[in-house]
């Protein structure tokens, strides 16, 4: 069986997919959530959290969890515990979904649409990943695909205060790239991470969950 790295660069080369529409617009940099649009990573999420709350016989149903998607993780465990009347410590159940997660990267691909827009553009614009994860589950995730050299800058949740709906991620990211925000141009998979590149004021790509694709 190829490794992960090895199954990924072919898929990567070899299928990039059908290219999602893009808006109109003179875009001169490329601002990429990574969960659910890099990588088609919800999935293995999901399985993920399962594995962390079983510890405490909590559960987060599939359709909850995508209605959360985009939310910080801590904000879910408050909410699960008030929810189900536990007190799961946030920081324990935190590092459990971050364990089981590392143990799914083999299951991981990229998402078609997206990795299209990936390969036709890499070198002609600069490429930011910005994710509500955390840098080691982001580097894990993108490393496994063997994705991680396209990016030129990385803002990961250890890297801004507020979570998105705010704009301080994109707007941080837009900094860092030296390209002004009106000139970058989101893929994002979630209503959150949407309202954060407008309320930026920077144009976005929706991004398909994975039953609609």
């Amino acid at each position: 069986m190829p490794s992960a790295s090895a199954s990924a660069g072919k898929i990567r080369r070899g299928y990039p997919g059908p290219v999602l529409p893009l808006p109109p617009g003179d875009f001169r940099a490329y601002l990429f959530d990574c969960d659910g649009t890099i990588v088609d990573s919800m999935p293995v999420h999901h399985l993920a959290w399962r594995a962390a709350l079983g510890e405490w016989g909590c559960d987060l149903p599939e359709d909850l969890f995508y209605a959360w998607g985009g939310r910080p993780v801590a904000d879910i465990v408050v909410d699960l515990n008030a929810r189900h009347g536990l007190a799961m410590p946030v920081d324990v159940v935190a590092r459990r979904r971050e364990d089981a997660y590392q143990t799914f990267l083999p299951q991981l691909t990229a998402v078609p649409g997206v990795l299209a827009h990936i390969e036709r553009a890499h070198r002609r614009v600069p490429f930011a990943v910005v994710s509500g994860s955390t840098r080691e589950s982001v580097t894990a995730s993108l490393s496994a695909l063997d994705l991680l050299d396209r990016f030129d800058v990385l803002v990961c949740a250890e890297d801004y205060a507020r979570a998105k709906p705010d704009p301080e991620c994109y707007l941080l990211a837009a900094r860092l790239l030296d390209v002004p925000p009106e000139h970058c141009l989101v893929f994002e998979d979630t209503d959150l991470g949407v309202a954060a590149a407008t309320a930026a004021g920077m144009a976005s790509v929706r991004v398909p969950p994975p039953w609609q694709r």
